[in-house]
């Protein structure tokens, strides 16, 4: 919110990515400009032409997140530095949601745009210690920007929050001072976690009930269930029917197919197992239902 409020004016656009990260367009809407949403392909990696082709004289920024929430995609650096040269060539912002930089699995890493040289002029980086630091609602996070956006970030938190918490802003000196090593220990749970899950749905897509694109960092993944229910539909029957709760693909800008956004940070194994098991007895059950209609 407050990256979009120090850059844009009403009516300008703001290039987000579909799955989008539904806040960013909310945030986008707020402030009474224009989300101009592109799509991914079928493994939700960047379509780099079509960010392109995007690009129109109201255009203030495009928006990354990587490793993505929804789909836990992790981009790779060629692809980060072509955004970033691309931001540059057009007089754009790179926006850089980073918020999952620590979790990535299978050999992926997460890259940060402003690393590159010749970035720091137009690439703004968000990051937040919720996740990374398990600092949910301590609201606190922080934001790298060019300096000469200090003004305008300034003015906006101070009308919109003044600060976070004090006691967060000493707990977040702590977390940093920790560093990376503190949240490689907790990863390991999560990552144990998660292989769990992807058993799981690995197993589900092998049966031809959904389609499991890549997902190498966060903690999600994005299935693409094979019926001609809505997201919404499906979700619904899966929380009335089967005690199991997933978000719609349509919350994340994703209107065609039945994409749903599983979740598996911070479950104990057992409940994670339990959780995954009703999930996939209830895909199979409409997955059923489909082929017999």
């Amino acid at each position: 919110m407050n990256v979009v409020l120090a850059i844009a004016d009403p009516g300008d656009e703001f290039i987000l990515p579909t799955p989008y990260y539904f806040n960013q367009e909310m945030a986008v809407t707020m402030a009474n400009c224009r989300p101009v949403l592109v799509p991914t392909d079928a493994q939700f990696q960047l379509d780099l032409d079509a960010l392109r082709r995007a690009i129109t004289p109201r255009t203030r920024a495009i928006v990354t997140v990587s490793p993505n929430n929804p789909s836990g995609a992790v981009y790779p650096a060629a692809t980060l530095r072509a955004v970033n040269q691309l931001c540059a060539t057009h007089g754009l912002f790179h926006i850089s949601d980073e918020a999952y930089e620590h979790f990535t699995y299978d050999g992926a890493t997460h890259v940060s745009p402003a690393a590159a040289d010749g970035s720091a002029a137009h690439t703004i980086s968000l990051f937040s210690l919720s996740k990374s630091f398990g600092f949910a609602s301590w609201r606190i996070g922080y934001a790298v920007y060019p300096a000469r956006l200090e003004a305008a970030m300034r003015k906006v938190q101070d009308t919109l929050l003044i600060c976070p918490p004090v006691i967060s802003q000493y707990a977040a000196v702590g977390a940093l001072e920790a560093g990376a090593a503190y949240v490689r220990e907790k990863l390991r749970g999560i990552t144990e976690v998660r292989s769990i899950v992807h058993r799981e749905l690995s197993a589900l897509a092998a049966s031809g009930c959904c389609d499991l694109p890549p997902a190498q960092g966060a903690f999600y993944f994005l299935v693409r269930a094979r019926t001609a229910r809505t997201a919404l539909a499906v979700a619904e029957r899966l929380i009335c029917e089967h005690g199991i709760a997933v978000i719609p693909g349509s919350a994340f800008g994703l209107e065609h197919g039945c994409h749903l956004r599983v979740a598996y940070g911070a479950l104990p194994k057992e409940i994670a197992t339990e959780g995954i098991g009703r999930l996939v007895r209830g895909l199979r059950a409409i997955a059923t239902e489909t082929a017999t209609k």
